[in-house]
Protein backbone atom coordinates (compact mmCIF):
# COMPACT_ATOMS: atom_id res chain seq x y z
CA UNK A 1 0.00 0.00 0.00
CA UNK A 2 2.73 2.40 0.75
CA UNK A 3 4.06 1.87 -2.43
CA UNK A 4 1.08 2.34 -4.40
CA UNK A 5 1.03 5.87 -2.51
CA UNK A 6 4.62 6.39 -3.33
CA UNK A 7 4.11 5.86 -7.24
CA UNK A 8 1.26 8.00 -6.73
CA UNK A 9 3.00 11.02 -6.14
CA UNK A 10 6.08 10.27 -8.51
CA UNK A 11 3.56 10.19 -11.49
CA UNK A 12 1.61 13.28 -10.17
CA UNK A 13 5.29 14.99 -9.56
CA UNK A 14 6.29 14.80 -12.80
CA UNK A 15 2.90 15.43 -14.67
CA UNK A 16 2.86 18.86 -12.73
CA UNK A 17 6.44 19.40 -13.65
CA UNK A 18 5.85 18.71 -17.11
CA UNK A 19 2.69 21.02 -17.40
CA UNK A 20 4.73 23.77 -16.22
CA UNK A 21 7.26 23.55 -18.34
CA UNK A 22 5.42 24.60 -21.33
CA UNK A 23 4.86 28.77 -21.51
CA UNK A 24 1.55 30.41 -21.59
CA UNK A 25 0.31 32.41 -23.69
CA UNK A 26 -0.10 35.30 -21.97
CA UNK A 27 3.42 37.05 -22.51
CA UNK A 28 2.21 37.82 -25.45
CA UNK A 29 -0.51 40.60 -26.40
CA UNK A 30 -3.41 39.02 -27.85
CA UNK A 31 -5.41 42.09 -28.39
CA UNK A 32 -3.03 43.36 -30.87
CA UNK A 33 -1.77 42.79 -33.94
CA UNK A 34 1.32 44.04 -35.65
CA UNK A 35 2.91 43.32 -39.58
CA UNK A 36 6.55 42.95 -40.20
CA UNK A 37 7.78 42.63 -43.52
CA UNK A 38 11.29 41.20 -43.76
CA UNK A 39 13.03 38.61 -45.29
CA UNK A 40 13.25 35.01 -43.23
CA UNK A 41 17.37 34.35 -42.18
CA UNK A 42 15.85 31.08 -40.43
CA UNK A 43 13.01 28.94 -40.64
CA UNK A 44 13.14 26.28 -37.67
CA UNK A 45 10.63 23.31 -37.46
CA UNK A 46 11.12 21.83 -34.12
CA UNK A 47 8.44 20.37 -31.12
CA UNK A 48 7.21 21.98 -29.22
CA UNK A 49 6.79 25.10 -31.83
CA UNK A 50 8.61 26.10 -34.92
CA UNK A 51 10.16 29.69 -35.62
CA UNK A 52 10.10 32.10 -37.87
CA UNK A 53 13.29 34.56 -37.25
CA UNK A 54 12.93 37.77 -40.22
CA UNK A 55 15.41 40.33 -40.71
CA UNK A 56 13.34 43.50 -40.91
CA UNK A 57 14.82 46.49 -42.49
CA UNK A 58 13.69 50.27 -41.00
CA UNK A 59 12.90 53.13 -43.38
CA UNK A 60 16.55 54.39 -41.82
CA UNK A 61 18.28 51.49 -42.89
CA UNK A 62 18.53 49.61 -39.62
CA UNK A 63 17.84 45.95 -39.45
CA UNK A 64 16.02 44.11 -36.37
CA UNK A 65 15.89 40.80 -35.93
CA UNK A 66 12.53 39.28 -35.06
CA UNK A 67 11.42 36.03 -33.35
CA UNK A 68 8.12 34.88 -34.50
CA UNK A 69 6.66 31.55 -32.18
CA UNK A 70 4.61 29.06 -34.64
CA UNK A 71 2.79 25.90 -33.07
CA UNK A 72 5.11 22.74 -33.63
CA UNK A 73 5.54 20.59 -37.17
CA UNK A 74 2.28 18.43 -36.22
CA UNK A 75 -0.30 21.54 -36.52
CA UNK A 76 1.43 22.84 -39.39
CA UNK A 77 1.15 20.03 -41.20
CA UNK A 78 -2.70 19.64 -40.64
CA UNK A 79 -2.75 23.30 -42.16
CA UNK A 80 -0.72 22.64 -45.21
CA UNK A 81 2.55 23.69 -43.91
CA UNK A 82 6.28 21.79 -44.91
CA UNK A 83 9.51 22.13 -43.90
CA UNK A 84 10.21 23.92 -46.80
CA UNK A 85 7.11 26.32 -47.49
CA UNK A 86 9.44 29.04 -46.06
CA UNK A 87 12.89 29.34 -46.64
CA UNK A 88 16.15 31.75 -45.60
CA UNK A 89 16.37 34.50 -48.54
CA UNK A 90 12.40 34.35 -48.20
CA UNK A 91 10.37 37.76 -48.48
CA UNK A 92 7.36 37.60 -46.54
CA UNK A 93 4.83 39.42 -44.38
CA UNK A 94 3.98 38.01 -41.10
CA UNK A 95 1.00 39.42 -39.06
CA UNK A 96 1.54 38.40 -35.20
CA UNK A 97 0.39 38.58 -31.84
CA UNK A 98 3.51 41.44 -30.02
CA UNK A 99 4.84 40.20 -26.86
CA UNK A 100 3.66 42.37 -23.95
CA UNK A 101 7.44 43.99 -23.68
CA UNK A 102 7.51 45.17 -27.28
CA UNK A 103 10.70 42.63 -27.36
CA UNK A 104 10.87 42.05 -31.32
CA UNK A 105 8.92 38.70 -30.29
CA UNK A 106 6.05 37.30 -31.67
CA UNK A 107 2.94 34.98 -31.69
CA UNK A 108 2.11 34.17 -35.23
CA UNK A 109 -0.91 34.80 -36.81
CA UNK A 110 -0.53 34.61 -41.09
CA UNK A 111 2.18 34.90 -43.66
CA UNK A 112 2.06 36.01 -47.19
CA UNK A 113 4.97 34.35 -48.56
CA UNK A 114 6.26 35.71 -51.85
CA UNK A 115 4.27 33.98 -53.92
CA UNK A 116 1.07 35.93 -52.69
CA UNK A 117 -0.02 32.86 -50.86
CA UNK A 118 -1.21 33.66 -47.40
CA UNK A 119 -0.97 30.99 -44.64
CA UNK A 120 -2.25 30.76 -40.99
CA UNK A 121 -1.75 27.60 -38.61
CA UNK A 122 -5.50 26.22 -38.78
CA UNK A 123 -6.57 23.83 -41.33
CA UNK A 124 -8.03 25.47 -44.57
Amino acid sequence: MRLTRLWTLVVVAASITAASAHHSPAVFDLGRQITVEGVVSEFRWTNPHSWIELAVTADDGTTTAWSIEMNGPAHLVRAGWRRSTIAPGDAVTIVANPLRTDDAIGKFVSVVLPNGERMTERAP
